[in-house]
């Protein structure tokens, strides 16, 4: 007799595949047509069964001439088939069926009322974009790509849909806007580097997106993306506290505002030139806020159309009081000398890229005088405020920069020629502001390989009657200078050996740019660049003829000096140098420096000089004999000698035959002659920090400056603020009638960066200020704060940035603080824990993790994650950091079991969390979890959790154990490290394919670490490895795992190797989850289509053998 075997989904009537017996020992096994289809949410679909019911009614057409029993399965089976197709059920995949998946999308009310609040599963967005404002730290990778990548991923892991996800990156952008600290005056990413985000970066993000899905969909698809867009635009209007423009910005927003007014003027008394401007025009005005400039950013990227102009209530008519002013570029465009309008365009920035083309052909077509005035106009208002075209400005200018490239043999007299033109170029990217945009472009490698022929030419040639350098003016040593210290801020040339050191799993402390990194990163992107598909895509096309590889090898003095300075880093200067050259030249710069010191006690490189024969001799070929002049040397030979005056004039102050004031005045006069000599001085001192060999100074005021006038207020200020942020720590520990000390190179150090100029910190700080910072958390010496003193002392203006600096400073040596730290940024986003359940509170979320402004009342206020996101790559311990994450989340974890708990009195039940609810919180809690891990440490830091943390973790034994707390408390310990996992890898890898950059950095690494982290779970299940953790814990956490990898980032499936998913999905049956087992190895690909007609043959053969 013939009959038909069904399996079902638990819990379900629907069948998963049937099995049909004919009698005679032969079976037909039939399951969805898409069932191996590596899109897993596919096969869930009603509409898939129809193939199924086909099927099933042609069987039951064969069988018509027999008699079946009257509980015909076939026929029981085709109705429910019927009843799903026409939606009568619904698969109920949010029960607790042993893994806790929630299937909820991030717009369910749950995440309103619950936890962080509405728009808590978008925290990545607001974190990343407040850790991109970190001007101090460079990016190997634009912004760009990053925020592209994160958005895809964070669309499939919140289940959203485009309009959400857009909606969060507006969203996310203006709370960044808001938060800047407008008022906070200190060398440091500005406002305009905020807007850089919101008005370039985001937009850019977004038409790389809109590009991709356009490519993907049918053709009648093509508008639904954009109308998410636009939807997710005019939905803004409902944020009208985020919509209010800064001061600083509300000229540029009634600019855009003005131009949908003249387009609704122009339309109603019939011009035919919509878009023209008139003589009536000038009258017109409109107030605009911040979406008018959103709205604006994206027309001039051909994301929306001009209809937005007609948007309800979108233009706000001002009644006129005077005219408008016509902007510079008009008149330069009509044809205006550039000369005469230079000044007005350095602070007006384009509007067009017609406008910048006309620029350009000046720069390369114009006299000496217009080309450098074009240069000034290029690195001025349009490159920091053009928003709408600043990609455009930044390839204008590098393509000009580019211009003088390559470097041919002979053409030293091009370049003297030339040299205002590249002095004006080098030094307007070399600002602040500049610097950050250049790098959250991601074209930090781009500009390395532009410099460093600059440098070598320059630095190799000798200046004319050389005195002293002013960068205002154009010589060889300031456009030197100017180069090599700009090349100098791309990369952490001064990181003493302790930043080299390998942590006890054998990798890098600290990932920092290095210069051959720069490199290798910047010949592979050319490389990618010479791909057809990667070069079309690309926002900047460079000439071809600058995409060859660059190699340091090129350059030999740049490579001379760049070998000398790591020696010096790792080890102190050699007593014997073969050179005498290098000692002459240091004999005669020492000279210089110390000329107030006796002749008895003159200095000398090399105390046996006054015995050695060849010492006293007449110097070599090519040193001057007038040892009382600084020497016309090429800059690179001065740099060469520099190590070893340092060496003796810290030497000599220190044994007390040079005075302190003889010592700065002295390295003073050194940076005045050759401003890049500072880059020498910060390294070699930052390196003799680390050695703990030279004796502290008193700080008494008299040999060296005193910061006891500012000090007890300083500390008291530092103290408030890490307070306010949940860090309650004494930062001064010695008693308060002991004089400040300073270890002898960071006194010194200090005492040189007060006697900069002003007006030369711009170009100085990125050299002098991080060095000072290093020198700082370098040494055990507490002295941040005795820094802070004595800067506040001289810049008064700067004193909240100067106390928000020194706040960071207890985060480099203290892990107390850092576990405050952690723990405060989970209570201001979550809420606070009591008596192990958690608390809710109005007060939490984004605006509480990340502050709403940094001056938003009379005294500095620092919200925790604002202070994370500022010290996190300081930690002295990312494992600690890790590990300490990884214990709040499971504290987190357990509070969430109790809210759970069903074991109370009768009438406090309904007090209980539901399980959708819980299901959101977890997702909360593993979000920001994953993002602060992957801010602290990046990509190392996920792979030792992947490969070692984590499975540490599940190892370890002891009462405190995984798994100890109950039944309820081990599966949500489970499922939240399940969680973690997935969200931090997501992060750094993405959830699927990725671009060649992104992948060329992250992506690529992500095959190895998921497939041996999934052999150790498989291994585990293998009894090969014994756990410490409970059973329920560790079970808990496989199936949520392998839950989250089925139905979100089945990519990563693919990338496994077949013996280890085998391996793992076996485990799986012997669990009883075959179902996941074999969606686990649907999603294998090809490779796994054998293991998966093996397992339902298998599955089938058990169950029919019941």
């Amino acid at each position: 007799m013939s009959s038909v075997y069904a399996w079902y989904f638990p819990y379900t009537k629907v069948p998963k595949f049937l099995v049909y017996y004919d009698g005679n020992f032969n079976f037909m096994i039939f399951f969805p047509k898409v069932c191996m289809h590596s899109l897993g949410e596919l096969w869930y679909r009603p509409e898939n069964f129809n193939y199924l019911l086909r099927k099933l009614q042609l069987i039951g057409a064969l069988e018509s001439k027999n008699v079946l029993p009257a509980y015909n399965l076939l026929d029981s089976l085709t109705m429910n088939i019927q009843n799903v197709i026409s939606t009568r059920y619904q698969l109920d995949r949010s029960r607790l069926l042993g893994v806790l998946l929630s299937t909820q999308p991030c717009s369910s009310s749950v995440f309103s009322i619950f936890g962080a609040g509405k728009g808590s599963c978008w925290v990545p967005f607001d974190m990343f974009m407040e850790n991109a404002m970190d001007g101090r730290h460079l990016h190997a990778i634009s912004s760009v790509e990053f925020l592209t990548e994160l958005s895809k991923t964070l669309q499939v892991l919140n289940r959203a849909t485009w309009q959400e996800t857009f909606q969060a990156l507006w969203i996310s952008g203006l709370r960044l806007v808001q938060r800047g600290p407008e008022a906070l005056e200190g060398p440091f990413p500005h406002l305009y580097s905020r807007l850089c985000m919101l008005l370039a970066i985001i937009p850019l993000s977004v038409a790389t997106i809109v590009k991709e899905e356009v490519d993907k969909l049918d053709g009648g698809m093509v508008s639904a993306i954009k109308e998410e867009l636009v939807s997710s635009l005019q939905i803004l209007v409902q944020f009208s506290g985020l919509l209010s423009p800064p001061p600083a910005t509300v000229h540029f927003a009634n600019t855009a505002a003005r131009k949908a007014a003249i387009v609704l003027s122009n339309l109603k008394s019939g011009n035919e030139n919509l878009y023209g401007y008139s003589k009536d025009s000038s009258a017109i005005k409109a107030v605009g806020n911040m979406l008018h400039l959103i709205v604006e950013a994206c027309i001039a990227r051909n994301l929306i159309d001009t209809s937005a102009y007609f948007w309800p209530g979108y233009v706000v008519p001002l009644e006129a009081s005077s005219q408008a002013q016509e902007s510079p570029w008009s008149s330069l465009t009509e044809g205006s000398p550039l000369v005469e309008l230079k000044d007005a365009l350095m602070v007006t920035p384009a509007s067009s890229v017609a406008e910048l083309e006309k620029l350009y052909s000046f720069a390369v077509s114009g006299s000496e005088e217009e080309k450098l005035a074009a240069s000034k106009v290029l690195c001025g208002a349009s490159l920091l405020r053009g928003w709408n075209i600043q990609e455009h400005v930044v390839q204008i200018v590098l393509k000009l920069l580019s211009s003088f490239l390559p470097l041919d043999s002979g053409s030293d007299g091009r370049y003297v020629q030339h040299m205002p033109m590249l002095h004006a170029l080098i030094s307007g990217i070399s600002s602040v502001d500049a610097v950050h945009i250049l790098s959250m472009y991601g074209l930090v490698p781009e500009v390395a390989a532009m410099l460093m022929p600059l440098c070598e030419i320059f630095g190799s040639l000798p200046p004319s009657d050389h005195r002293s350098c002013n960068f205002e003016k154009a010589s060889v040593y300031s456009v030197f200078s100017s180069a090599f210290l700009s090349l100098l801020r791309l990369w952490k040339f001064h990181r003493p050996p302790i930043e080299n050191a390998l942590s006890r799993h054998g990798v890098f402390v600290r990932s920092e740019l290095s210069l051959d990194f720069l490199l290798l990163l910047r010949n592979s992107r050319s490389a990618l660049k010479n791909l057809s598909n990667v070069s079309k895509s690309s926002i900047f096309q460079l000439d071809p003829s600058l995409q060859k590889p660059v190699y340091i090898d090129s350059f030999p003095k740049l490579r001379a000096w760049y070998f000398q300075n790591q020696a010096c880093i790792a080890s102190t200067l050699s007593t014997v140098y073969n050179r005498p050259n290098v000692l002459h030249v240091a004999n005669n710069i020492l000279k210089i420096i110390c000329h107030k010191v006796p002749k008895d006690g003159i200095l000398s490189v090399n105390p046996q000089s006054t015995s050695n024969s060849s010492m006293g001799s007449s110097p070599p070929p090519g040193v001057p004999e007038d040892m009382c002049q600084w020497p016309t040397l090429p800059a690179w030979d001065v740099l060469e000698a520099i190590p070893f005056v340092l060496e003796a004039v810290l030497t000599a102050c220190a044994h007390g035959r040079l005075s302190s004031r003889d010592l700065i005045t002295g390295l003073r006069d050194l940076a005045d002659f050759l401003p890049a000599s500072l880059a020498a001085i910060v390294s070699y001192f930052s390196a003799e920090i680390t050695r703990g060999i030279w004796k502290p100074v008193m700080l008494n005021g008299t040999d060296w400056p005193s910061p006891a006038a500012t000090l007890p207020v300083v500390e008291s200020e530092i103290n408030e603020v890490l307070a306010k942020a949940g860090v309650n720590i004494n930062i001064s520990s010695r008693p308060r009638s002991v004089m400040p000390m300073l270890p002898l190179p960071i006194a010194a150090l200090i005492s040189l960066s007060i006697t900069v100029k002003m007006e030369e910190f711009s170009h100085l700080h990125g050299i002098i200020g991080q060095g000072i910072e290093i020198c700082a958390t370098s040494s055990s010496w507490p002295s941040m704060q005795i820094i802070g003193a004595l800067w506040s002392q001289k810049v008064r203006r700067w004193h909240d940035f100067i106390i928000l600096a020194c706040s960071q400073s207890p985060f480099t040596r203290d892990n107390t603080a850092v576990s405050q730290l952690i723990r405060s940024c989970f209570t201001s986003f979550l809420g606070p824990l009591v008596d192990g359940r958690s608390c809710y509170v109005a007060n939490r979320g984004v605006a509480d993790l990340l502050g709403k402004t940094l001056d938003e009342r009379a005294r500095l206020v620092v919200a925790p994650g604002f202070l994370y996101m500022r010290s996190c790559r300081l930690f002295p311990d990312n494992n600690f950091v890790c590990e300490e994450i990884l214990k709040v989340v499971i504290e987190r974890a357990r509070a969430l079991a109790n809210d759970c708990s069903s074991e109370r009195p009768g009438h406090l039940r309904s007090d209980c969390m539901p399980l959708s609810a819980a299901s959101s919180l977890v997702e909360q809690i593993s979000s920001l979890a994953a993002t602060m891990l992957c801010h602290a440490g990046g990509l190392n830091l996920i792979r030792l959790l992947y490969e070692h943390i984590l499975p540490t973790l599940l190892l370890s034994a002891g009462e405190d154990k995984l798994g100890s707390a109950g039944h309820v408390c081990s599966l949500f310990e489970g499922y939240a490290l399940a969680y973690v996992l997935l969200w931090s890898g997501a992060s750094i890898w993405g959830v699927g394919e990725t671009s060649p950059a992104y992948a060329s950095i992250y992506t690529s690494k992500r095959q190895r670490i998921v497939d041996r982290h999934l052999e150790f779970m498989a291994k585990v299940m293998e009894g090969n490895i014994v756990l410490g953790c409970g059973e329920t814990t560790w079970r808990s956490y496989v199936l949520c795992f392998v839950g989250l990898l089925v139905d979100f980032v089945p990519a990563w499936i693919l990338e496994v190797k077949l013996e280890t998913l085998q391996k793992l999905a076996s485990g799986l049956r012997k669990w009883h989850k075959g179902d996941l087992a074999l969606s686990l190895l649907e999603r294998g690909g090809n490779k796994a289509v054998t293991s998966v007609v093996e397992s339902l043959l298998g599955y089938a053969g058990a169950q029919f053998s019941e």
